[in-house]
């Protein structure tokens, strides 16, 4: 972190199941302040693997809901972590599929961006077009209430011609990835589907990725977005 600026990167790291060491590599290369993982390791020894996943990356797991994490680098300050249930049903119809869905939820916190308090917010959707709309409703109540700024980045599973995209823009969000181009998947980027968003009355731009090609589309079926928080507010 620099004087009034913060780090972040929003990353879906595919259960930490593709190349660990790449995906070391993208994350160091990075070198985030904070990191909002999407699809972060679960099943048995769940906090035992985010631990081990950070600690790969130099960085602390400080909190978690359903498979959203949230890292910390040495001296930053994260308080009063966030984490809370989104309702999702267990069964997904699409057409004459059924599917079952892991649950879902969101996870995030305060920090400081210069004297500004901030909060992060970790979010992944699901894969249904109505679902989406509904979890994102249950975090866009929940964000109303933090009375700062704030930052929602994560998985949305949908292009930015989706319903919960234009949702964003009705609650006045910033698009910070606008220009970003794809980031799915990471062997053939042709889809925007992770975004970050954030209150307008903040600044933040995305930065380039200081990551090899080779290790990003080894690292994940995802590409990071780092970003750059700043506490010039806006008039």
């Amino acid at each position: 972190m620099t004087d009034g600026s913060l780090r972040v990167l929003s990353y879906n790291v595919h259960r930490w199941g593709d190349d660990r060491t790449a995906l070391a590599r993208v994350v160091r290369a990075c070198a985030p302040d904070v990191m909002l993982v999407q699809e972060a390791p679960t099943w048995f020894g769940t906090r035992r693997k985010r631990r081990a996943m950070a600690a790969t990356f130099g960085m602390r797991y400080v909190a978690a809901s359903a498979r959203n994490a949230i890292l910390i680098a040495d001296g930053i300050e994260f308080a009063e972590p966030l984490h809370w249930r989104i309702w999702r049903p267990f069964v997904r119809r699409r057409l004459n599929f059924i599917a079952t869905q892991l649950p879902g939820g969101a996870a995030g916190g305060y920090v400081l961006v210069g004297t500004t308090r901030v909060a992060l917010v970790c979010c992944h959707l699901g894969l249904h077009i109505l679902g989406r709309g509904r979890e994102l409703e249950q975090i866009l109540r929940r964000c109303r209430t933090f009375g700062t700024p704030y930052l929602l980045a994560g998985d949305l599973n949908e292009e930015p011609d989706g319903p919960v995209w234009k949702r964003l823009a009705e609650e006045g969000l910033t698009d910070l990835g606008a220009d970003a181009g794809p980031t799915f998947s990471s062997t053939n980027p042709h889809k925007r589907i992770d975004g970050a968003h954030l209150s307008p009355t903040l600044q933040g731009r995305t930065l380039p990725t200081p990551a090899t090609p080779e290790d990003l589309a080894a690292a994940s079926d995802h590409l990071p977005m780092l970003l750059e928080l700043s506490s010039r507010e806006r008039p």
